[in-house]
């Protein structure tokens, strides 16, 4: 019997087979670039003749044909050949709101719930339905899983998560923090502890999940207790197309000065600002290369990203009183030599001493970047959004 892992982003879809029994992973591919001129597909899996690996390049318009094309690759390469040899979907959805802190069995009611939740995560949420709506209408008698990226953030207290605005707005329209990213920040963080051979429940943890999306969190003793994403996922640091946090009068200005609609300016904020609205780019590895070139839009995109991490690790070492571990995660985190030493430039004093030469190398595993006499250890570790879900969903569907 097998999971299939569903990952959803905006542009992108990442996908995974796992036995079930064992966790092992039978096949894993992504799908990015969607809606773009060209998108790219990239799958690996496993045959009698060893390890095999697909790469195709063409125009995926949407995640509907993503799906399709995915579900298409696993029948052709005999990776999966009849319905019967899954056990259970899981799916990553964005946002669950207050009305999800766990894992749930996905049912008609459970889409509308979700459904109703996508005025929260405009860019995430239909693209999350969609895998579902898509998945059940090919495998309607398998049991299906929501996996939350909200729910580790549950734990945030009261006063870091309402916003200074009045309080009927929480009690009737529930405008509070929620946080995104919680999947994978709770596997680094607890990946982290189990490298450091301490208890979760003692360390203090900074993890930066720096991606197209990317996200800060501080979690004091195994709980979470601060993050950077809030009521929606454009709240915090700069990412790929978001902006990251802005004067909100920006907006009354835009308005009233330029004649923007509320439409406009969703779009403006969610799909045209971030990285690509500084140089014209929201790829960070492109952005380099072009920043190397002497591009001085890119060089000025790659400097605002970068400080504005800073000025996140600054205030959540405030926050837990020190920390014993810094996390870099996503694929800029883990990938990204540059950028993490821009983030931490002058943090020494803090307790956060790169080590340039630790930090230069490349390795597929975690890898410690701090200078010995640190204090705070540094570490690059890959995160596993989808072996975590594949856990939660084991779980899930074994006990129902």
């Amino acid at each position: 019997m097998k999971i299939l892992i569903m990952n959803s982003g905006s542009s992108s879809l990442k996908f995974q087979i796992y036995h079930m029994g064992d966790l092992a992973v039978l096949a894993s591919g992504v799908i990015e670039q969607i809606g773009e001129v060209m998108g790219h597909v990239s799958l690996r899996y496993f045959d009698t003749a060893g390890e095999q690996k697909v790469e195709i390049k063409q125009a995926i318009p949407d995640h509907r044909i993503a799906i399709h094309l995915m579900i298409t690759l696993f029948q052709e390469k005999k990776i999966l050949t009849d319905v019967a040899e899954l056990a259970g979907v899981g799916h990553r959805v964005v946002h669950g709101g207050e009305n999800f802190h766990k894992p749930v069995l996905i049912t008609e009611k459970v889409i509308q719930t979700i459904k109703e939740l996508v005025p929260l995560a405009p860019l995430h949420n239909p693209a999350n339905i969609t895998g579902i709506e898509v998945l059940m209408e090919k495998v309607p008698a398998v049991p299906q899983v929501a996996v939350f990226d909200t729910a580790f953030h549950q734990s945030i207290p009261e006063h870091a998560y309402l916003y200074a605005l009045p309080y009927t707005l929480y009690e009737k329209n529930r405008v509070r923090r929620y946080g995104f990213h919680g999947t994978s920040h709770a596997y680094v963080s607890r990946k982290a502890a189990e490298y450091l051979g301490r208890p979760y429940g003692e360390l203090k943890i900074i993890t930066l999940h720096l991606g197209n999306g990317a996200s800060a969190t501080a979690i004091d003793r195994g709980r979470c207790v601060d993050t950077s994403m809030g009521f929606t996922p454009l709240e915090g640091l700069v990412m790929g197309t978001r902006s990251g946090d802005i004067d909100p009068a920006i907006l009354f200005y835009l308005s009233r000065e330029c004649g923007m609609d509320i439409a406009q300016l969703d779009t403006l904020l969610n799909k045209e600002s971030g990285l690509k609205g500084i140089c014209g780019n929201n790829d960070m590895r492109s952005i380099g290369k072009l920043a190397a070139a002497g591009d001085s839009r890119a060089l000025l995109a790659f400097e605002i990203f970068c400080y504005r991490i800073k000025k996140y690790i600054g205030a959540y070492l405030a926050v837990l009183g020190g920390a014993d571990c810094l996390v870099f995660t996503g694929g800029i985190g883990e990938n990204d030599s540059k950028a993490r030493a821009r983030s931490l430039r002058g943090l020494g004093p803090l307790g956060l001493s790169l080590d340039s030469e630790k930090n230069d190398q490349q390795t597929d595993g975690i890898m410690e970047i701090q200078k010995e006499e640190s204090p705070c250890t540094i570490l690059v570790l890959p995160t596993d959004e989808e072996f975590e879900i594949a856990t939660q969903t084991q779980q899930l569907i074994g006990g129902s």
